[in-house]
């Protein structure tokens, strides 16, 4: 009996190894540009997408500021890129999307810090509900206002470095975004709540990008949308168990891991002559047409204007 069960488990696991990697084509080793001289800001950049794209950036020789929430977390981080890279101008600073008055204390912290900003990398997510100490939602904020913010404090210094580029991570999800510009900020209601909001914030990223660069144009300020890819990240930690249970073994089959999806923003970060491209929406195939709500000019002014209230711009 134990044999025949152990066989069984063999088996499947097998099998399990099989799909993963048949399903998954091994990503194309891109080559990247050198980076000397250039400084990136990492937000979320101690785990997941946002440490494997800052340790791309410091293996490029870029200055990089780990920008993320856990000073344990984000030191570990920088500490593991530096020792793995041998770039020693990798370092953390302290930054909670979910707090305005975190944003602008980290803003003016480095803006008195560091004299050059090329790369901002707007990457830090949450799927979680709940509300933030400025009366927002948890995810609308992190994803979106907090960034929001972050970028507004920061563009004067992007103008004096450029040419530079903002790249804000979306997502896919944001086909079922819906913004109401009177309800901005406020949590959705009904049984599937924490997911349409998240939804929210990830049509309001790619709305972000494409007005920022509307907003840029002739300032040599670019700006790019990403849909990563689905990725195994720890986006998920705060999901209920049945739905951790239903995700996981897919996550681990389809899902790419940080470093493939990471690529994709790099790509927007790094490479050559996407300047006309600024304001699209990115995925691992290149520029694609969001969903119509993401292509949405009157959404994204309206967007822009609310954002700019509510964080009191």
């Amino acid at each position: 009996g134990m044999g025949w069960a152990l066989l069984g488990v063999g088996l499947l696991l097998a099998l399990y190894t099989l799909l993963r990697h048949g399903l998954r084509s091994a990503p194309r080793p891109r080559a990247r540009p050198e980076l000397r001289g250039r400084t990136a800001i990492v937000t979320g950049g101690s785990s997941g997408i946002g440490a494997a794209t800052a340790l791309e950036l410091a293996r490029c020789g870029a200055r990089v500021i780990l920008a993320t929430r856990s000073a344990r977390r984000g030191e570990a981080a920088a500490s593991r890129i530096r020792r793995e890279t041998g770039n020693n101008e990798v370092l953390f600073m302290h930054l909670d999307l979910a707090s305005l008055r975190s944003v602008r204390a980290f803003a003016s912290t480095f803006l008195r810090q560091e004299p050059h900003l090329h790369l901002l990398i707007n990457n830090a997510g949450v799927s979680a509900g709940g509300t933030t100490e400025d009366g927002f939602s948890l995810p609308f904020q992190v994803n979106h206002l907090g960034h929001f913010l972050l970028t507004q404090l920061l563009l004067e210094r992007l103008r004096s470095c450029a040419p530079s580029r903002v790249v804000i991570v979306a997502s896919s999800a944001h086909c079922a975004g819906r913004l109401r510009p009177e309800s901005l900020g406020r949590p959705p209601s009904g049984l599937f709540s924490t997911f349409q909001d998240y939804c929210d914030s990830k049509l309001a990223n790619v709305l972000h990008a494409r007005e920022l660069a509307t907003r840029e144009q002739g300032t040599q300020v670019t700006c790019y949308a990403v849909h990563p890819g689905f990725v195994n990240t720890s986006l998920f930690r705060h999901a209920p168990l049945w739905l951790k249970l239903l995700l996981l073994p897919l996550a681990w089959l389809l899902f790419l891991d940080a470093s493939e999806g990471a690529q994709v923003v790099l790509d927007c970060a790094t490479q050559d002559g996407l300047e006309p491209l600024s304001g699209r929406y990115f995925t691992d195939c290149g520029p694609r047409l969001p969903w119509p709500a993401g292509r949405d000019d009157r959404l994204a002014r309206a967007l822009w204007e609310g954002s700019e209230r509510l964080v009191g711009l």
